[in-house]
């Protein structure tokens, strides 16, 4: 699975790439890998859990604001042959479960 977040307050982009066995990739705007990680084993089972859950083939493909939000978030998920993107004001609920289930998108 892979989670691109775009905007913020410095319009940076920042992408997750998590692979099935949670190790992932941090990537910063250029695609260019910032540090690599692993999920824990229940941090792993909690995002199997909200991607499962979220349903992605009858998700919206895309849900955005009328009203852009200044220094709000963009997201595109893609996860099981289905791409979704959505606002941070108009995130499907389903989404912000996995988005809490997500290692952070800068490293500590």
């Amino acid at each position: 699975m892979a989670v691109t977040r775009s905007g913020g307050f410095a319009g940076k982009n920042s992408t997750l790439i998590i692979k099935s066995d949670g190790s992932f990739l941090r990537l910063d705007t250029k695609a260019a890998v910032i540090d690599t990680d692993k999920l824990s084993a229940d941090a792993l089972a909690k995002l199997r859990t909200a991607l499962q859950e979220a349903d992605f083939a009858h998700l919206p493909r895309i849900s955005r604001s009328d009203q852009p939000v200044a220094d709000g978030f963009t997201y595109a998920f893609r996860h099981g042959g289905y791409e979704v993107a959505a606002d941070q004001s108009k995130l499907p609920k389903p989404l912000e479960k996995v988005l809490s289930a997500l290692p952070p998108f800068s490293p500590n």
